[in-house]
């Protein structure tokens, strides 16, 4: 019942039927609350134990380790350091158990001891007002029921004294029982959610203190210590046996992939730039080479089905470790290298030095990476190997592998051609709130989901294979630099324009002119991949135009993105025709009617210079009486001109 916190006492002693109502529900929620806080209270007592049994069980694991060195194994010799190392594993461990054993105390403390006098006073002493106030209005009500049936003939004075007196007596106890009953209700329901906070408070201050004494008792030499131990447990001539599996590796730029039977797609096994690799014995297996990583802390053991598979696996993985395929004459460099490869044998027990021998010097990667995403050597096709790759892309071009957020300032060149802005956008053409959007018009709407693999300048923008070369190498700098995110976007084909628009927010992150771009195309063999090139302003050079090739992936719709672009590109050339052709019958229409205007000036100017003829030759007649006795009426300019007319009639005859 929302509005209503607490039961009125001041109504104990009428008893009303709403009284009694409003009673029920308090009792309904006092029996909800018990029930909940029973469940939780059985929770953390579950916590409370298994702290118990922890800190037990660790501190007999510290025993156990530390008699270890009293035992005698029959095949087991004196092992000093062994020994050494269970007993630095023992105080580590005591120490642990001291931690578990103040945690068990603390929950004690601060959340057992909270919830369970809530439970065992407040709960339980709502349980026994409650059982106390229903005997004492049972009572009441027999004592009425007693008063009720007095006999009205035969009246008793002693006994309707009695019956009286009861009445009294069971009346003032169900008073008295129903307004303890009433404040112990009212003072639950500020209680519980005390009750409810202050073990939960206890519990996360216990675990905060817990924490805080195991990052106290982890120190650098433990750490180096327990270093030190995991190095010797992951030699596979140390105390523990190594497990085989079978999986799939391929390599891609300079990472080996692995593949489990059944996987949709491999996953890194580790970095191979810069690593050593050589045969190896390992457990009476043949065909056994070992990778280990640039830094020593990771290496794998493989095994090929076949001693060709080996020697291939070998000589292709060093290949790629002294990054080979980005020499000038990567064939001649292999044959070299790899001989000394094959001639690899079983490297020393320890894993520091074998590293340092074999450690590459004095390579570094270039700063144009030029490679192959599958990661095998010599795949390029023959066709762009026949071109000059000089001509197609700059050199030394950086490649941008994401997206530019809206809110970030223009980058120079790319921001005033792609004009990108932070508003939201609508792909579906609707305006919003009165404002038109500038797509809205457009006839040609199509919304595709793309993923940014990135970008580069190139020199030229009028062959497809611009297009093909800039996949190979934005494919190729991903696989080599570990880039495996793309930016997921929208990509709205208009008549206008192409927009990037963020899934999420709806916000256009890129908007490239449809003018500008003037090359696109789809991979030749992975349908899924497409890219276009955008002819913009500035760029390196701000005198002249650049060109910029994008790169998207696509969920198997390549082929219909650059269809639709293609289309989108026909409309916006018949609309351009038409509006042309438009502009000039206005044009013409413009030119009709400023002649017409003209035309019809001339006639007015003619008019009016009728006009003026007839009203000088009106003026220029005498002044005649009318035959009725009128006179005509002539204006001061008219009179004027008469008596100059007169004058000059008067010198002529004089003349």
């Amino acid at each position: 019942m929302p509005g209503i916190d607490k039961l009125p006492i001041e109504e104990t002693l009428e008893d009303s039927p709403q009284t009694r109502s409003l009673l029920g529900v308090f009792e309904e929620d006092a029996t909800a609350i018990s029930n909940y806080m029973n469940q939780l209270y059985q929770a953390m007592h579950r916590i409370y134990d298994a702290q118990n049994e922890l800190s037990a069980a660790t501190h007999l694991t510290s025993k156990l380790l530390k008699e270890y060195e009293k035992q005698r194994f029959p095949l087991g010799g004196d092992d000093e350091v062994m020994s050494s190392t269970l007993q630095q594993f023992s105080k580590v461990i005591d120490e642990l158990s001291s931690c578990h054993a103040v945690l068990s105390t603390q929950l004690a403390d601060a959340m057992m001891f909270p919830i369970t006098q809530f439970k065992e006073r407040d709960l339980k002493e709502i349980l026994t007002l409650k059982e106390v106030f229903q005997i004492a209005s049972n009572d009441h009500d027999a004592a009425i029921h007693r008063y009720s049936r007095l006999s009205k003939k035969r009246e008793n004075d002693k006994a309707k004294y009695e019956v009286t007196e009861d009445v009294y007596t069971s009346r003032k106890k169900q008073h008295q029982t129903m307004m303890h009953y009433f404040c112990s209700l009212n003072t639950l329901q500020y209680k519980k959610k005390i009750a409810l906070l202050e073990p939960l408070l206890g519990y996360m201050q216990a675990q905060i203190s817990f924490f805080k004494m195991g990052s106290e008792n982890l120190n650098e030499q433990l750490e180096e210590f327990l270093t030190n131990i995991g190095t010797s447990v992951q030699n596979k001539t140390g105390l523990v046996s190594s497990t085989w599996d079978r999986q799939f590796y391929f390599t891609q730029g300079g990472n080996l992939m692995s593949q489990a039977r059944g996987d949709v797609a491999g996953g890194l096994a580790m970095d191979i730039d810069n690593c050593s690799v050589m045969a190896v014995d390992c457990e009476d297996r043949r065909y056994c080479f070992q990778i280990t990583s640039f830094d020593g802390k990771k290496s794998s053991i493989l095994q090929a089905e076949s001693k060709k598979d080996h020697e291939e696996w070998i000589c292709t993985i060093n290949n790629i470790s002294k990054q080979i395929y980005l020499s000038e004459n990567p064939e001649e460099t292999a044959a070299r290298v790899n001989q000394s490869a094959l001639e690899a044998v079983t490297p020393s027990p320890s894993f520091q030095q074998r590293h340092e021998s074999l450690r590459p010097v004095g390579q570094s990667r270039p700063s144009t990476a030029r490679t192959s995403s599958s990661g095998s050597l010599g795949s390029e096709s023959t066709n762009l190997a026949a071109l000059s790759l000089d001509s197609l892309v700059a050199p030394d071009t950086p490649i941008q592998f994401d997206i530019i957020s809206p809110v970030c300032e223009d980058q120079p060149g790319q921001g005033k051609a792609s004009g990108q802005g932070g508003r939201r956008t609508n792909p579906f053409g609707e305006s919003g709130r009165g404002t038109r959007s500038e797509t809205e018009d457009s006839i040609l709407h199509q919304l595709f989901i793309v993923r940014f693999l990135g970008s580069m300048e190139v020199k030229s923008d009028d062959n497809p294979d611009v297009v093909y070369e800039t996949m190979r190498q934005i494919l190729a700098a991903r696989a080599i630099h570990n880039i495996f995110r793309m930016t997921e976007s929208h990509l709205l084909v208009t008549c206008d324009c192409l927009k990037l628009i963020d899934p999420q927010t709806q916000v256009t992150r890129l908007t490239f002119p449809l003018p500008s771009v003037v090359l696109y195309a789809t991979h030749q063999e992975n349908k899924r991949l497409f890219g276009f090139v955008l002819r913009t302003s500035g760029g390196r050079s701000e005198s002249h135009l650049s060109s910029v090739c994008y790169i998207f992936e696509s969920n198997n719709e390549g082929e219909k993105i650059c269809d639709s672009v293609g289309l989108a590109k026909q409309i916006a050339l018949h609309a351009e025709l038409d509006r042309r052709a438009s502009e000039k019958q206005k044009e013409i229409e413009r030119v009709k009617e400023k002649q017409q205007k003209e035309l019809s000036k001339q006639k007015q100017i003619e008019k009016d210079l009728e006009e003026q003829s007839r009203l000088i030759a009106a003026s220029s007649r005498p002044n005649q009486a009318s035959s009725e006795g009128q006179f005509v009426v002539l204006s001061s300019s008219q009179s004027e001109e008469s008596d100059l007319g007169e004058e000059g009639k008067k010198r002529e005859s004089e003349a």
